[in-house]
């Protein structure tokens, strides 16, 4: 069985079931998924199920959300183009849309939002940059376990919860951080435009959220920030 046919048969399952759920609650409910009565999130809601990229843990979650979420991360953000370790293995072998021959889209789920991929440094003698591991852990939740909350705090601000590249008296090439000359502030998120997302309705961020919290746990490396503990 190719992985083209596999992942067609397994997205079939998968908004299959969320479609059952989906009628079951009314589509009274789908037409005001996060309080905003808009008619377009149907929708949205019923696309994200169809784009979602791998399985999805619907268990115990609102699917009008979790569609929604992926709508958001998967159609409005793409944020698996920098959530994974790096172009080079975004897309399962065979599913790189960039190739000659137009083959179908499809994404890597081993690296799906796994975080990992190393902007470099923003000038020399200052941390590099990587993208950080949004899949759940153990505890369920995304980011490594962060909170609704700390997920809001950080969409909204920007701050650096893991604080990779803290600010600092003096850098050096041993210890590299973001000393008094330099303009970036090593207590906020580089790179990730959080600056966009803050304008964002929370409902649209507590979808996300719970996105988030459906898709896989990507262990990731054995330490480190980027590790999941996934069982």
């Amino acid at each position: 069985m190719t992985t083209e046919i596999w992942k067609r048969r397994l997205s079939s399952l998968v908004v299959g079931t969320a479609m059952t759920l989906l009628t079951a609650s009314g589509t009274a409910g789908l037409a005001s998924a996060d309080d905003r009565g808009s008619d377009d999130d149907g929708g949205r809601v019923r696309r994200g199920l169809e784009i979602a990229p791998v399985p999805l843990n619907l268990e115990g979650k609102d699917v009008r959300l979790v569609g929604l979420g992926s709508y958001l991360v998967n159609a409005v953000a793409g944020c698996n183009d920098c959530h994974t370790a790096g172009p080079s293995v975004e897309y399962a072998p065979g599913g790189n849309p960039y190739f000659k021959g137009n083959p179908p889209k499809v994404v890597n789920q081993s690296v799906y939002l796994g975080g990992g991929r190393n902007f470099g440094s923003l000038v020399p003698l200052t941390p590099e940059i990587v993208s950080r591991n949004l899949t759940p852990d153990k505890t369920g939740l995304p980011i490594g376990g962060r909170t609704f909350a700390e997920f809001v705090q950080i969409m909204r601000t920007g701050v650096d919860l893991d604080h990779l590249h803290p600010n600092c008296a003096a850098s050096t090439a041993s210890h590299p951080c973001f000393g008094p000359t330099q303009p970036f502030n090593g207590d906020l998120l580089q790179v990730m435009p959080w600056p966009f997302f803050q304008s964002f309705e929370e409902g649209d961020l507590r979808a996300i959220y719970e996105y988030l919290k459906a898709i896989p746990c990507i262990a990731g490396p054995e330490t480190g920030v980027l590790h999941n503990d996934c069982t």
